[in-house]
């Protein structure tokens, strides 16, 4: 359930995971020349430079656009290495699967997934508006995983689980749109935020109350039992990975139709429900925190088919009468980016 996409494989340089460190100022080579055409996103031109830099072996370039901190970590010979080992274990790129360009924050990721000789490789290459290098990935690219319900029909009357507007960081059914899709329990899970002009923090995103999210009131996405919950499980700091309980503090409702809500990361403290106790489509359940595997204050959000964490299998989830960028939707599933209200 973690919110950033740097996670590392080969050694790699990247920012801190919130807030991205800003690079000094200096002149630096442009990355690319952006066509004029209509439609052409720049910052897919910048990422694929980066990749094309890289697969020609022109170390030098990518050195020049980086950012200091990547140079430190990161020299040209640093990067022949790197390029090595990857080649070592993947062999020669034999087509690219798909590749896009997400914002997150002041930064923007490139992610490429492509078929090599013996695997597929996710490469991503994250940079700021001014075209320096910020950190980059290479990992095994992840293989969505199978699924008995893909034209599943959620029996509970699901609603969206908070007021105002949210925007959905991670979610949809492909592994580009959803990393939760590679996992048979959170197929079809959500990550959510709060972001106003493209930051979900309001200034440095240090503290976790400068997230707009954080100490937000959730509530039941639909009826049923609290069949488990947490509550005394102190909120992370944010950026900072690898926490014991991944759910951290959560609400495991059980909607008596075989299927489970799992609502997680809520702030310390905030948990207004016991096991045992009947919910309400509707009713406050907690506040959005920052409490176990996760980089940053958000709602994690899935339906799966047992009460216990990574044992069921995920299942669609179709909410009811919201209002998705805009527009009015009697019924239907949230994908990444959409800017989502009741």
């Amino acid at each position: 359930m973690k919110l950033m996409i740097l996670s590392l494989c080969f050694l790699v340089a990247c920012p801190k995971a919130s807030p991205p460190e800003t690079p000094d100022e200096q002149e630096s080579p442009a990355v690319a020349e952006v066509p004029e055409e209509a439609g052409v996103d720049s910052n897919l031109i910048i990422g694929q430079q980066f990749w094309t830099w890289y697969a020609e072996e022109n170390f030098q370039a990518i050195f020049d656009n980086s950012a200091p901190a990547v140079q430190q970590a990161l020299t040209v010979e640093a990067w022949q290495g790197l390029s090595q080992q990857i080649t070592g274990a993947f062999g020669a790129e034999v087509e690219v699967l798909g590749e896009e360009v997400t914002p997150h924050q002041d930064l923007f990721i490139y992610a490429r997934t492509s078929k090599f000789e013996t695997n597929h490789l996710l490469s991503t290459f994250v940079f700021s508006p001014d075209g320096l290098l910020q950190g980059a990935q290479f990992v095994p690219a992840p293989v969505i995983a199978e699924s008995r319900f893909l034209d599943y029909e959620t029996k509970t009357d699901i609603i969206i689980p908070f007021t105002g507007e949210w925007t959905v960081y991670w979610g949809g059914r492909t592994v580009e749109q959803n990393y939760h899709a590679a996992y048979s329990d959170q197929r079809f899970a959500l990550d959510i935020v709060i972001e106003i002009d493209g930051k979900t923090y309001e200034t440095d995103g240090v503290s976790n109350e400068d997230y707009y999210a954080f100490g937000q009131p959730i509530s039941a996405p639909g009826s049923g039992r609290v069949v488990s919950m947490a509550n005394d499980i102190p909120d992370s700091v944010p950026g900072v990975l690898g926490s014991p309980t991944p759910l951290g503090n959560h609400v495991i409702i059980d909607h008596g139709n075989g299927e489970f809500s799992f609502l997680a990361h809520f702030k310390q403290g905030s948990v207004t429900v016991a096991v045992g106790d009947e919910v309400t489509a509707g009713q406050p359940i907690a506040e959005c925190g920052n409490s176990g595997n996760t980089s940053e204050p958000h709602l994690h959000y899935h339906l799966q088919t047992t009460e216990i964490y990574s044992e069921g299998e995920g299942l669609p989830i179709q909410f009811q009468n919201y209002t998705s960028n805009g527009e009015a939707v009697e019924r239907g599933e949230l994908e990444q980016r959409q800017v989502i209200s009741p």
